[in-house]
């Protein structure tokens, strides 16, 4: 591969978001379709696959203390701007906030739809004899058709036809993505000062404020300010864990995502920016390194899949964050290879019960671990052929991944799910 198309999937699958991704692609979709009609809808319906029920059902909506897709598509309807994509929702009134509560009690109604795909995202908006439909598939951002009233104004059939606009990401192996880090411009990757300005900032938003669990201030405690070697784990753990506390929660900063995940972005960048200072890393390693996470995450979930029974934190971002873990304290190849395979050895089959307040406490674990297997992986200790899934070949390991949360876990989210609605 070369080092454009290296570039190319980064920026691709780099994104900012203010808000958990699947209630804010809801309040999307919800408010290109208002742009159709000239009133306010009567009624909105909002139709979604299984695993984005599951993700949007339980997660605070930024700016405000509820939850729920009801809530989500009323202030895509009532104030959202969907100009600003996944930032749909910035710059949102209290005013328009307390029409929108006012409106998804009365005029929002919520379904399943039968899908095997596990992004689907449809809202239809009635008033009189006027309506628009929006419809989103496979990302969070793919809308796939748009119409209004009885004439249809854009289609695809279907996700493929959007996929191949899209960086092909097949060639990406852990060695050819090490070798783009190590030898890439550094200038190249300075639009990832954007991620890390992003990131820190809600980070120190969730250890100073108080959102959900509190998980990263329990970690590391924000007044403590001197770092040493010994705060690695913790500091990095606490970091991102702060900044999962604060997105779960409704803040309204914004967070840069990746893999259409924000809480996959903070996992994948926060512990590296963590790990670079408490180590006193130059400039030109971090961002270096934090290529390194983004990539690797982004080929683990290509296996997985952007929606999953399988936690994405655990099962794809921590794995990049322990190969920057790696990469940062001097080790090669090898040892990046050893890291992929202890994490999977230490934390696959973490599933996802849809994105929430405890998400936090799956974040800070899983980084814990990734800080474990990194010491390992430094040591040349490394999961081999006989420890369950891992393979002695890196990227068939990899491919087991994807193996265990597609095929192996088929009916867990409907297990999940119906768990989630029983409560």
């Amino acid at each position: 591969m070369k080092e454009e198309q290296f570039l190319s999937i980064l920026k691709s699958e780099i994104a900012p978001a203010v808000g958990c991704t699947e209630p804010v692609a809801i309040a999307y979709a919800a408010a290109k379709a208002r742009t159709l009609l000239e009133d306010r809808p009567d009624r909105t319906s909002v139709i979604v696959s299984r695993n984005i029920l599951k993700n949007a059902m339980g997660v605070g909506i930024p700016g405000t203390d509820e939850v729920g897709l009801e809530m989500a598509a009323a202030m895509g309807v009532i104030g959202g701007n969907s100009d600003k994509v996944l930032e749909v929702l910035e710059g949102i009134t209290p005013d328009e906030v307390e029409e929108a509560k006012a409106y998804a009690r009365s005029c929002v109604s919520v379904s399943l739809k039968d899908t095997p795909q596990k992004l689907y995202i449809e809202v239809r908006l009635e008033k009189a004899d006027d309506s628009a439909v929006v419809v989103i598939e496979g990302g969070h951002t793919n809308i796939t058709k748009i119409q209004h009233g009885s004439h249809i104004l854009y289609e695809q059939k279907g996700c493929r036809e959007i996929q191949r606009s899209a960086p092909d990401k097949d060639g990406l192996t852990i060695e050819n993505i090490y070798e783009f880090i190590s030898n890439v411009d550094i200038q190249k990757l300075d639009f990832l000062d954007e991620c890390v300005r992003m990131n820190w900032t809600i980070a120190q938003e969730g250890l100073f404020g108080e959102y959900g669990l509190g998980v990263g201030k329990s970690i590391y405690p924000p007044e403590k300010t001197e770092l040493t070697a010994a705060d690695l784990a913790g500091y990095t753990a606490a970091l991102a864990a702060a900044a999962a506390d604060a997105r779960m929660s409704g803040s309204t900063l914004p967070v840069m995502t990746v893999c259409g995940s924000g809480n996959q972005g903070i996992t994948a960048t926060l512990p590296v920016i963590g790990a670079a200072l408490v180590l006193g890393t130059d400039h030109e390693r971090m961002y270096r390194a934090l290529a390194l996470s983004c990539l690797v995450t982004i080929h683990v979930k290509q296996f997985i899949g952007k929606l999953s029974p399988l936690c994405g934190c655990g099962m794809g971002s921590s794995i990049g964050a322990c190969c920057a873990f790696v990469y940062l304290q001097g080790g090669a190849l090898e040892q990046i290879r050893y890291a992929v395979n202890n994490m999977t050895a230490s934390v696959s089959g973490i599933i996802c019960d849809g994105a929430k307040s405890g998400c936090a406490l799956k974040v800070a674990s899983v980084i814990s671990s990734a800080c474990q297997c990194a010491a390992l992986a430094l040591k040349d200790h490394s999961a081999g052929s006989m420890d369950g899934i891992v393979s002695s070949d890196v990227e068939s390991t990899i491919r087991n991944l994807g193996v265990l949360g597609s095929r192996g876990m088929a009916d867990t989210d409907q297990v999940i799910l119906d768990m989630m609605i029983c409560k």
